[in-house]
């Protein structure tokens, strides 16, 4: 058997996690993000929807499913939005659908959210396969310094940031998990380590079950 297809049969005899990063402006969730992708190839980033229309070099199915605003509601009531949020005049959500479809094949799911969207998933009928992960900063001195060494906002643009920071900061408590970006590499370290270890949790694998009913098969054969 190659190396592919025993990645694939190992992909299959489990379920994907939903993995929530939050965090912050400027704590390094992008960053983290980008290098969980690196490190493993098979993780798929959530594709929002949005009813915003496309910007020139957009592609529908790519950086976002572009919806009607009626198409985005019936979603929504048809509970198939695993979460959802009105921002400056245009809905974003998670469609369940592409999300489903991907954890059942074995892969994981990497979703950017807020702690709204991370009780929203948790409620969802798929929470139980969720991993919420929020990155704090090391101080407010220090996410301040990383906004203004990134050179991409205004001085006013980056207040409005550290303001709203707080607010993020202070749910922290809605996660699995909290770890403290003091050190990129250190973080990313443990950030593998966490996934590596829920992807082995008992509801991940649904292959147990039938092994289990096996070793049963060859006990009741042997007694």
């Amino acid at each position: 058997m190659s190396n592919n297809e025993t990645k694939e049969n190992t992909m299959q005899d489990r379920r994907g996690l939903l993995i929530i990063l939050s965090s912050p402006s400027g704590a390094g969730k992008s960053t983290l993000a980008r290098r969980l992708m690196t490190w493993d190839e098979s993780l798929k980033f959530s594709v929002s929807a949005t009813t915003r229309a496309p910007r020139p070099g957009e592609e529908h199915g790519r950086e976002y499913f572009f919806q009607t605003e009626d198409e985005f509601k019936q979603q929504v009531m048809d509970g198939e939005m695993l979460e959802h949020a009105h921002v400056f005049g245009n809905f974003y959500g998670s469609p369940a659908g592409p999300v489903r479809d991907t954890i059942v094949s074995g892969q994981d799911v990497l979703f950017d959210v807020d702690w709204q969207g991370e009780i929203q998933i948790r409620n969802s009928d798929l929470g139980k396969h969720a991993l919420s992960i929020f990155i704090l900063p090391p101080s407010i001195r220090e996410l301040r310094r990383r906004l203004e060494t990134r050179a991409q906002d205004s001085d006013d643009v980056i207040s409005k940031r550290m303001l709203k920071s707080w607010d993020e900061i202070s749910h922290w408590g809605y996660y699995d998990y909290v770890l403290i970006n003091d050190d990129l590499d250190d973080t990313e370290a443990k950030l593998k380590t966490i996934i590596e270890a829920e992807r082995m949790r008992r509801i991940q694998q649904p292959a147990l079950q039938r092994h289990v009913r096996t070793l049963q098969t060859e006990f009741e054969e042997l007694s």
